[in-house]
């Protein structure tokens, strides 16, 4: 008889400890659960054996990249349903957090361990980066770590990205269909532009510059001269055909070098855009430093980053293992009073701070609808696992923004010069 999906969302709400959100369907045909609700398919009993060695988030990841676990039915209410048993950080209602010392939560894991079937672990999926922890954010391990996410194709990132060829968080004059992607991804770099107070004759320093988009467009619109730096190969070669074919290379630079390299300046203005998540904590003071000796007086920074919520004990943050593992290898969030206090101890006026989470919840789903849109393709560039991770990842952090556990702020931040006058206008915002 075909009874894996009743017994498995037995054991699973056994062990969680609450009726489980969505409907289950096991690799016997068998289903389970409310009705009317998006269906967790669980493919094989190697699914199981995932989630049994690396219980929680870690293992469910590797289900689903390896394609063991799939979702049928709409995926944002599927993971808005899972979220508080799987992504949030409560301890009291993770996955698998309670004690072992329950002879209820033994008998649910002696079930998944006859469930699963074979005791052996299976393989991570080859996705998953393995890279030992010591040595986080030297100039090797940001090489190597910015090489894992970025340089997966070019032609992936157009499907997935769109036309702008801009991977950070978009300014939407309205939602969707009212909005483009395209048109809110031109929005967001003359926004930059226009803080910046951007103008011909100036220079502007673009700190990873991604495949050229903002020094394009400053450099196009703007006509500023534009230095933008890189450590993805494939990324700056795709910028520098775009150069190129813009007719701007005698304005235009773009380098593979790391930002503690760069010493030619100083510069007026200087754009960091959905680079600074991958400095890390124990850096950033380095970070804002460096940057801050390469401006001139007077010259300003847009800092463009995601932040996390803070915690009440800072020093239980942890990335959340599917990231660190699949999409941001040695990433960290910081909140936003941290990054706008080294950015103060390194010398900044902090001078504007812009919240725009909504946006990237915007951003997020069209980037999904272009990845499923194009799925077929998607898979022949980077296999089903890489197109997987991407789906997951971005759907989640989607939702994640909706739901406030994260946010993306513009900091603008100037080296005031000693007499005080930073040249910035009175009144620098519009509200409606």
């Amino acid at each position: 008889m075909a009874d894996a999906a009743p017994r498995l969302k037995g054991i699973l709400e056994q062990l969680i400890g609450t009726p489980l959100p969505v409907r289950v369907r096991a690799w016997d045909g068998s289903q389970a659960g409310p009705p009317d609700t998006p269906t967790l398919v669980v493919r094989n009993r190697r699914a199981l054996r995932h989630l049994l060695w690396k219980p929680g988030e870690l293992g469910l990841a590797r289900a689903w990249v390896a394609g063991d676990l799939a979702v049928e039915g709409d995926l944002y209410t599927a993971l808005d349903r899972l979220s508080g048993l799987i992504w949030e950080r409560d301890e009291e209602t993770r996955t698998l957090t309670r004690s072992l010392r329950d002879p209820g939560f033994r008998s649910a894991v002696r079930g998944l361990l006859a469930l699963a079937g074979s005791p052996l672990p299976p393989a991570p999926p080859p996705e998953e980066a393995r890279r030992p922890r010591r040595g986080l954010h030297t100039r090797h391990s940001d090489r190597r770590a910015i090489s894992h996410h970025y340089d997966v194709g070019n032609d992936f990132y157009e499907l997935v990205l769109g036309p702008s060829m801009v991977y950070s968080c978009a300014y939407w004059p309205a939602p969707p269909p009212r909005g483009t992607l395209e048109q809110a991804q031109h929005d967001k770099l003359e926004l930059v532009a226009r803080k910046l107070a951007l103008e011909p004759g100036r220079r502007l320093l673009d700190v990873g510059c991604g495949w050229g988009s903002m020094a394009v467009h400053a450099a196009r619109e703007h006509g500023v001269g534009v230095v933008g730096v890189t450590l993805s190969q494939e990324q700056a070669a795709y910028a520098r055909k775009r150069v190129a074919d813009e007719g701007l290379t005698d304005r235009i630079e773009i380098r593979v070098q790391d930002y503690r390299d760069v010493t030619d300046g100083p510069y007026d203005a200087i754009s960091s855009i959905g680079m600074a998540e991958h400095v890390g904590s124990r850096r950033y003071l380095e970070y804002a430093t460096a940057l801050h000796r390469l401006l001139k007086p007077g010259g300003r920074l847009l800092n463009h980053q995601i932040a996390r919520r803070p915690q009440r004990d800072e020093t239980t943050y942890r990335v959340d293992d599917f990231i660190d593992a699949y999409v941001f290898p040695d990433g960290e969030l910081a909140p936003l009073g941290s990054t706008v206090t080294l950015l103060e101890r390194a010398g900044f006026e902090v001078r504007d701070v812009e919240s725009i989470r909504e946006h990237y919840a915007l951003t997020l789903r069209g980037w999904v609808a272009n990845l499923e849109s194009g799925w077929s393709r998607a898979v022949a560039l980077t296999g089903p696992g890489r197109a997987r991770v991407w789906q997951l990842y971005m759907a989640a952090s989607a939702l994640a923004f909706e739901r406030n556990r994260i946010g993306v702020n513009q900091v603008l931040a100037v080296r005031t010069p000693e007499s005080g006058a930073c040249a910035l206008p009175l009144r620098s915002r519009t509200w409606n």
